[in-house]
């Protein structure tokens, strides 16, 4: 998740994302500090998030040491029991695919960029509990449209923002 559209934006993403980033495997640990200060600013609370903040990014078993604490100041549970493991991903995964929907749905993310995203947070193993999500049955295209077999470009885009809209209705947005 290191090359989202809004970063030149200046937007910073929430601690809701951040923790379904950390659920996933998919967290840019280095960035973690400055949204920290962020949600600092933003009214968050707590000595956890406040160490945190300070940190320089540069160590991630450093930065992912706190962050369990410093989410759960904000509010957020990121371990549940591995009973309820495939339920925490995917209410994660629903975070995060809706997240990168609205992106497109906004049209600051191109086609091509979701699927790229959504083949990050499913592989290696394709877990039927995210990919079938409605963003999360994109992973198929990858193979599709880089190998130019198959739909065209305009079909592979339009399959992509068909499921974008379905993502954003499904989270209730």
């Amino acid at each position: 998740m290191h090359d989202w559209p809004w970063q030149s934006a200046g937007v910073v993403p929430s601690p809701e994302l951040v923790a379904a980033w950390l659920v996933l495997g998919v967290l840019p640990a280095e960035r973690v500090p400055g949204w920290a200060a962020h949600w600092l600013a933003a009214g968050y609370d707590g000595e956890a998030l406040a160490e945190l903040a300070g940190l320089h990014g540069d160590d991630p078993r450093e930065v992912r040491d706190l962050l369990d604490a410093a989410l759960a100041e904000c509010g957020l549970a990121t371990t549940q029991p591995s009973a309820s493991a495939a339920r925490h991903e995917r209410a994660a995964a629903m975070i995060a695919f809706t997240a990168i929907a609205r992106l497109q749905v906004d049209g600051l993310a191109s086609e091509r960029w979701v699927v790229d995203k959504v083949i990050e947070i499913t592989e290696p193993y394709n877990p039927e509990w995210i990919t079938s999500l409605p963003l999360g049955g994109l992973f198929i295209l990858a193979d599709e449209w880089g190998a130019g077999w198959g739909r065209t470009k305009d079909q592979l885009c339009a399959a992509v923002r068909q499921a974008c809209l379905e993502q954003v209705r499904a989270a209730g947005c």
